[in-house]
């Protein structure tokens, strides 16, 4: 007897087709946008770039610095209706040209567009850019000291002054003509980007000079001009700390990367600090009719004092330690420099026994000191202490 068994048949829903989701072709392009407190301008920009890209398959990623604005939040809202649109939150991470990487190593489109949020980028050029690219151009750069572009209303007329001496600076350590190597508004094919990631600094915030300086090899540039718009709604992000990144960049580009940003940025506070000292020194020694020896130690602290604040704001940028962190921090940063400070005291005093020179034996004393203190701080304080 053979036993037979009924099973269900499943029924084919007529319009399972209808309700399947609809498949997004690949984007060809992606639109990298770093943002700090942009939370006014993502509608608009969006916006923007839904005209200026009508027909090309794109993606917008906003890459974003934890903004206390809710910038992330925004972005993720206009997301639910529109799958072109992404948002990547950075935890304890800061800077400009990190976000960008990361947002460049995140998508699988061969083209990558980098431009701020704030509106002063012209979006119309994107899609002459992006044909550029895909003729016999390596990068499409938007330029605003090209006949044809300008800075009209996007500056003021110091901060045009300071944008013209950094381009000038930067096109000394450049092996291509460029007229804005500066420029934040740049289109270039991913896999070139890929090619120099690994020699990126990504604590900076000129990418498009990074990426041309640690290319070996001869890019072809074309050049847009475009007038830079004043900026819509929040803050410009220039600083003193943009200041010092991009002359630490420099110098770095201009070594082959001999030295790291961070060393130079470290070395720049250290050399604040040994003015510091020897100040403080003179101090203790003059005002307070300290004994040598007790003037040197204290003036170490009081450097030592003058240095973390610095580093944290400056050289750490991207790790900044803020409330409790930051005075865990500077209990670490004083426990491992006072090691150094051993020695630091000691050369001081054995130099001074031999020759009553204080200005001498405090700058010897020191510098013995500041190797050790860059190399176990960075591992210790900027790092430990937020694990």
């Amino acid at each position: 007897m053979t036993l037979q068994i009924a099973l269900p048949i499943r029924q084919r829903n007529p319009n399972a087709a209808a309700l399947a989701p609809t498949a997004l072709p690949a984007p060809e392009l992606a639109v990298v946008v770093p943002t700090y407190c942009e939370a006014e301008n993502v509608s608009l920009l969006l916006t923007a770039l839904s005209s200026a890209l009508a027909g090309i398959s794109y993606e917008v990623i906003f890459v974003d610095d934890d903004s206390p604005d809710g910038t992330v939040e925004v972005a993720r809202t206009l997301a639910q209706a529109d799958p072109r649109i992404r948002a990547i939150r950075r935890i304890g991470r800061r800077g400009l040209a990190g976000a960008v990487s990361e947002g460049v190593l995140s998508t699988s489109a061969p083209y990558v567009a980098v431009m701020d949020c704030d509106l002063q980028h012209d979006e119309a050029l994107l899609a002459g850019m992006l044909q550029a690219l895909k003729s016999a151009t390596d990068v499409a750069v938007a330029t605003r000291y090209e006949a044809g572009g300008s800075t009209a209303g996007g500056f003021s007329s110091l901060r045009l002054w300071g944008s013209k001496a950094a381009t000038w600076l930067s096109k000394l350590v450049l092996k291509t003509e460029i007229s804005d190597p500066m420029s934040g508004f740049f289109m270039l094919r991913r896999d070139l980007f890929e090619e120099v990631a690994p020699k990126l600094s990504n604590g900076g915030f000129k990418i498009l000079l990074d990426i041309l300086a640690s290319t070996p090899r001869s890019l072809r540039i074309t050049e847009f001009p475009y007038t830079f718009r004043p900026r819509v709604a929040g803050d410009s992000k220039l600083n003193e700390l943009v200041v010092a990144d991009f002359a630490a960049l420099l110098v770095s580009k201009a070594t082959r990367d001999t030295v790291s940003p961070r060393f130079l940025m470290f070395a720049l506070v250290g050399a604040s600090g040994l003015g510091v000292h020897v100040l403080a020194l003179k101090a203790l020694l003059s005002a307070a009719h300290l004994p040598f020896d007790y003037a040197q130690l204290g003036a170490s602290y009081v450097a030592m004092s003058s240095n973390f604040l610095l580093n944290n704001v400056l050289t750490y940028a991207d790790r900044r330690l803020r409330g409790l962190q930051a005075v865990k921090g500077f209990l670490s940063f004083i426990a491992v420099c006072s090691v150094g400070t051993l020695a630091n005291v000691g050369v001081a005093k054995l130099i001074y026994a031999q020759d009553p020179d204080w200005l001498l034996a405090g700058v010897a004393g020191a510098l013995m000191a500041a190797v050790f203190n860059y190399a176990m701080t960075s591992v210790v304080t900027w790092r430990a202490v937020r694990a």
